[in-house]
């Protein structure tokens, strides 16, 4: 009987730590699955008190990463490994930012408020900033008005939601549908990525952050076939066509952020 109880709490014991262990390792994944009003989505939600964002676009030689998966696995010092990374916004042929870009506080591309065709000029578009511990989106001239200083931030467009509002362009009988990402950020100030799955209408996505990520402003990022994520908890590790800037999330590393 003893050497039963023994086997049977060493057994007892083992199922609790990989319990523990499981949970534990879902709390660090900040992705999941979810579908709403018929449409399944990659949704990522970031505590930057957890988390660490970066964007990136070149390399120190100067040559753009273009691929998800040639970012850096992890930032020693100041972050843990890489969690997930998508599309940051819009770009031209030489995977030039066609907005306004900030890299570690260094303004490498002006906001553009020029007007002219395709998702990014569909008026109002946005920037997507973080400013010390703080995120937001904004509309690019509410951004432009505030001009706060930020140590990260991407124009795209257009906004998806504005202030609790829908953008005005959109119609929720479009047929036009593609696969999308798109970031808001919520009242508590978590950041929330969206990636569909599958082909949704500009209406769709948008009430997908108003509606069911209460995210009172958001911003479409990127569509098509340079929708991207890389997630290894998802199997998902690069994007079909070269990309121009990229955000990527990374676990906080607990012990550096407390030196």
């Amino acid at each position: 009987m003893p050497k039963a109880r023994t086997i049977a709490f060493l057994l007892a014991t083992a199922t609790s730590l990989a319990a523990h262990n499981n949970s534990a390792l879902a709390a660090t994944q900040p992705c999941r699955s979810m579908e709403y009003e018929r449409n399944a989505y990659t949704i990522c939600e970031i505590d930057l008190r957890e988390h660490t964002i970066r964007i990136y676009w070149k390399r120190s030689d100067g040559t753009p990463y273009a691929h998800l998966s040639a970012l850096p696995r992890a930032l020693e010092g100041e972050a843990g490994r890489l969690l997930f990374a998508t599309n940051a916004g819009m770009f031209d042929p030489a995977l030039k930012p066609v907005g306004l870009y900030v890299e570690k506080g260094r303004e490498l591309v002006r906001v553009n408020t020029r007007s002219g065709f395709g998702n990014f000029h569909m008026k109002p578009n946005g920037v997507f900033y973080i400013s010390g511990d703080r995120a937001a989106v904004a509309e690019t001239r509410a951004f432009l008005k505030q001009r706060p200083q930020t140590d990260l931030a991407t124009q795209s467009g257009p906004m998806l939601v504005i202030n609790g509002r829908l953008h005005p362009r959109f119609d929720r009988r479009s047929t036009s549908l593609k696969t999308r990402d798109g970031v808001g950020v919520r009242a508590d100030g978590k950041v929330v990525f969206a990636i569909s799955q599958g082909e949704v209408s500009f209406d769709a996505f948008a009430r997908l952050f108003r509606d069911n990520l209460n995210c009172s402003n958001a911003l479409f990022l990127a569509g098509g076939s340079a929708s991207s994520l890389y997630a290894p908890s998802f199997n998902r590790h690069s994007n079909i066509v070269s990309l121009g800037p990229m955000l990527a999330v990374f676990e906080r590393n607990r012990a550096a952020s407390r030196q």
